[in-house]
């Protein structure tokens, strides 16, 4: 059962990965539950969906793109993208049952928010933005065995990540918590909740507008977004096995998710005038585990 833990949770990050899209760049940060690897044994997670999400954060109207994931273990070592990052866990899983496991190691990602499909032509008017190259570190504790059974996950997490592509060249923080159960070897159910804070020059190169894009958009000049909380959501999901049980083979996942922009964030006119503070996504995916 252990694990099927462990697979059912790389099959539902699927789920939670689309949460964070690459080009919305909602992230990622996303969040996916985390599981201790039970038994030692290596295995890979593939998968692909589509999901609905905002063409731009802070939008109000969605697109629908096309999301690739992967996730697995070698000799004990945990690697999982979400969207567009990369985590790897440097900390080798020894848990054999119920029990705290500590996870930390470095992201990589990129964020491409704004620098296509956006389809409110007054932010288009703004122009696109260059590509974000985000690197950075994370670090999370997981517990097994909480409230439902021996198998049942709750998990704490906190990753930052620094652009080195000279976009906003600012950073962002994002923690997590995470619980997740299976209801059957079949069938696994988990929800997320997040919240963002950025760096100063961050809120500046997404939220703010000077007198010259005023001009271009029409929209309002603004130059109150720095740093700060951005936005917090939470996510919900479910995976369910199509073929055998969730410890190998096809599985269907589905995720939906709210996410509220905060303060200064979503007093941006991208925002207020032309968007909304109310971002929604719902995504439907396939993995395969072998």
């Amino acid at each position: 059962m252990r694990h099927l833990l462990k697979t059912a949770t790389a099959t539902t990050g699927l789920a939670l990965l689309l949460a964070f899209p690459a080009t919305a760049q909602a992230q990622d940060q996303t969040a996916e539950v985390e599981a201790a690897a039970a038994e030692g044994g290596d295995y890979i997670s593939l998968g692909t969906g589509v999901i609905t999400v905002p063409s731009y954060e802070g939008s109000d109207e969605n697109i629908i793109i096309p999301e690739l994931v992967a996730r697995g273990s070698v000799s004990g070592f945990n690697f999982f993208s979400r969207g567009p990052a990369l985590y790897v866990d440097v900390i080798r899983d020894n848990v054999s049952g119920p029990g705290l496991d500590v996870g930390f190691g470095p992201v990589a990602g990129i964020r491409l928010d704004r620098t296509t499909m956006i389809k409110d032509p007054q932010v288009e008017a703004l122009g696109e933005l260059d590509t974000a190259i985000e690197l950075g570190g994370w670090l999370g504790v997981t517990q097994t065995g909480v409230i439902t059974s021996d198998y049942d996950i709750l998990s704490a997490r906190i990753d930052a990540r620094w652009d080195v592509n000279g976009a906003h060249e600012s950073y962002i923080i994002t923690p997590t918590i995470e619980y997740g159960t299976p209801l059957s070897t079949q069938t696994f159910v988990g929800a997320s909740v997040l919240a963002e804070y950025v760096g100063g020059d961050f809120g500046d190169y997404y939220f703010n507008i000077d007198s010259a894009g005023a001009l271009a958009s029409g929209l309002s000049p603004y130059g109150e977004a720095g740093d700060g909380f951005k936005r917090a959501g939470v996510n919900l999901l479910a995976a369910h096995a199509l073929t055998g049980d969730l410890t190998q083979g096809l599985s269907a996942v589905a995720v939906v998710g709210y996410y509220r922009m905060l303060g200064d964030f979503k007093r941006s006119p991208i925002v207020s005038e032309a968007g909304s503070a109310d971002q929604f996504i719902a995504g439907l995916g396939l993995t395969y585990t072998f």
